[in-house]
């Protein structure tokens, strides 16, 4: 059994090897791991770095030309993926790779096809940060909900676990945060079983790197109701 772990980065030399040495170093009771990092034309020294720190932790590192956004990273990174597992890996220090042995037994156990880790369920410390930033992602994950029939607490949530067969069928149109939205309407439209694990999170402000916009948050909804509607 071998767990695929994608890792989109944009511009993140301070904190990439420090996530990467987390990733690397999670026990996972047998399961083998697979680290692929995408780097989406970051400028900040994070190539150089990536290049670096490679044949240290086993990596495999691919490099876009161009910035694209998160979700093109994700699609080059499924597609370099051989694992039967995936799951995704933001580059910062919000999401703690030490959980990833509770994301992924259920899909072991062999009862869900996908796994959604949820910052809002469960007893998991959290980093207290911006009201409106929660108000929205609540917002957003109640529109898909109506429109999928799913009853998920964090739709935007980084980590996603699937079955590798279960992203193979799947193709992301998405370059940017919108394919939080897209691939939750997909594979409810599979109708995969999904359960949800509750996660800690450690949120970054602005200053310390935060991507992810009102504009982002606008274009989620409208993912929502193109392929939660439309597809």
């Amino acid at each position: 059994m071998l767990l695929s772990i994608v890792i989109p980065v944009y511009n993140e030399r301070d904190t990439i090897e420090k996530i990467v040495a987390m990733v690397h170093a999670v026990d996972l009771g047998g399961v083998g791991k697979e680290i692929v990092c995408v780097n989406d034309c970051s400028r900040d020294g994070t190539r150089e770095r990536l290049e670096e720190i490679a044949p240290k932790y086993g990596l495999k590192v691919l490099h876009h030309e161009v910035n694209r956004g998160k979700g093109a990273a994700l699609r080059t990174g499924f597609a370099a993926a051989t694992g039967d597992l995936v799951i995704i890996q933001d580059a910062d220090l919000e999401y703690d790779p030490n959980e990833y042995p509770k994301l992924i037994r259920p899909i072991l156990e062999g009862r869900a096809d996908v796994v959604f880790g949820s910052r809002f369920i469960g007893g998991e410390s959290h980093r207290v940060l911006y009201f409106w930033h929660a108000v929205g992602n609540r917002v957003l994950t109640l529109a898909s909900n109506a429109v999928t029939n799913l009853n998920l607490t964090d739709m935007e949530t980084c980590y996603k676990v699937f079955r590798r067969e279960v992203i193979q069928k799947i193709t992301i149109e998405e370059d940017r945060f919108g394919f939080e939205p897209e691939i939750t309407a997909k594979v409810a439209r599979l109708r995969c079983r999904i359960f949800e694990v509750g996660i800690s999170y450690s949120g970054r402000t602005y200053e310390e790197g935060k991507k992810i916009g009102w504009r982002d948050g606008v274009r989620a909804m409208w993912c929502i109701i193109k392929y939660g509607l439309f597809r």
